[in-house]
C-alpha cells in the first residue's frame, strides 16, 4: 500500500538528519531548497507507489475474472462473443485480423450476462441480452444458434449449459399515487412539463436494476416516493409472467409477495393502465 507524502518526506528528513555528511542542511524553515527537494522527490516516490497499487489490482482483478471454467469465466467468455466472426483455430479468441476498431465492437452483441450453478442439476444456467437503444432485447434467431455453437466450442468438456435468451418478463402494476396536486395533475401529467413522471421512473427503476437481478417491492416504492410531485405510493399487487419458448406463449400472471427474479434477466412493464392519482 502506497505511503502518504508526508511518510516518505519524514522518512527522507529522517535519512538526512542521521548522515554526517549531511548536517549542514537542518533548516525547520517551510521554504529551505533542500526541504522544497524533499518534498518533490516525496511526491515522485508516492506517485509510483500508487502507481503499484494499481496495478497491483488490476493484476488482481484479472485473475480473479478470468480464472478459466469458472462462472466468472463463463460470463466474460460470453459478453466477448462476435457475431460473424470466426475464432482461431485451437483457441478461444476470435480473429479480428483485417476487421476495423468499429467492426469488431459492433460485432458484441451480448451486452448483459448473467451466469449461475442450477440448483437442481449439475449445469451453468447463462442468460444473455442484446440492447436497441434504451432497450434490452433478445437475440436473434440466427444470433442465438452462433452464440450457441461459440459456447459448445469454448466450454469445458462435461460442462452443461443452459442458454436463456428470453424476451423480456412482463411485469404488470396496479397502484395508487398518492400525489401533489400542485406537481401532478389527476392524469399523472407534470403540470409544467406534460411529461409522465412516475411512468418514466418505473422504467427507468426497472432498466437500472442490475441484470438477472431482484425487483423487490418495497425498493420500488421507496424509489417512486423520491419522484418530485409524489407524497406517498401504494402498490395493491404486482405480477409477473415470462415467456415459454416451447409454447411461445407468456405464461400465467403470478403474484410478487416481496421480491422476484425474472427468468428472462429483465422486466419490460406492460402497460401503465393500472394507475390511479389520487389526493
Amino acid at each position: 500500500m502506497a505511503r502518504s507524502i508526508t511518510e516518505i518526506k519524514a522518512k527522507m528528513l529522517s535519512n538526512i538528519a542521521g548522515n554526517d555528511d549531511l548536517q549542514d542542511l537542518n533548516s525547520t524553515s517551510r521554504v529551505s531548497i533542500f526541504g522544497a527537494f524533499a518534498y518533490i522527490v516525496a511526491v515522485a516516490h508516492f506517485t509510483v507507489e500508487k502507481l503499484f497499487d494499481i496495478h497491483s489490482q488490476q493484476v488482481d482483478k484479472a485473475i480473479y475474472e478470468n480464472k478459466p471454467g469458472t462462472a466468472r469465466w463463463y460470463r466474460n467468455m460470453s459478453l466477448a462473443f462476435q457475431f460473424g466472426f470466426n475464432l482461431l483455430t485451437d483457441d478461444d479468441q476470435f480473429n479480428n485480423i483485417g476487421f476495423t476498431t468499429e467492426q469488431t465492437e459492433a460485432s458484441k452483441i451480448v451486452k448483459y450476462c448473467s451466469v449461475k450453478e442450477s440448483l437442481e442439476s449439475s449445469r451453468l444456467i447463462i442468460k444473455i441480452a442484446g440492447e436497441s437503444g434504451d432497450n434490452l432485447i433478445p437475440l436473434t434467431a440466427a444470433q442465438i444458434t452462433s452464440f450457441k455453437y461459440y459456447m459448445r466450442e469454448i466450454a469445458y468438456a462435461g460442462v452443461k449449459l443452459e442458454i436463456v435468451n428470453n424476451p423480456a418478463d412482463k411485469l404488470q402494476l396496479m397502484m395508487r399515487v398518492y400525489r401533489n396536486p400542485l406537481v401532478i395533475n389527476e392524469n399523472g401529467n407534470n403540470i409544467i412539463t406534460g411529461g409522465k413522471t412516475v411512468e418514466d421512473a418505473i422504467k427507468k427503476y426497472i432498466k437500472n436494476l442490475p441484470f438477472d437481478g431482484e425487483l423487490v417491492i418495497n425498493d420500488l416504492i421507496d424509489y417512486l416516493r423520491n419522484v418530485h410531485g409524489v407524497i406517498n405510493v401504494h402498490i395493491i399487487s404486482a405480477q409477473s409472467s415470462y415467456k415459454d419458448l416451447v409454447t411461445n406463449l407468456y405464461k400465467p400472471f403470478v403474484s410478487i409477495d416481496v421480491k422476484t427474479i425474472p427468468v428472462a434477466g429483465y422486466f419490460e412493464v406492460e402497460n401503465f393502465n393500472n394507475i390511479t392519482y389520487v389526493i
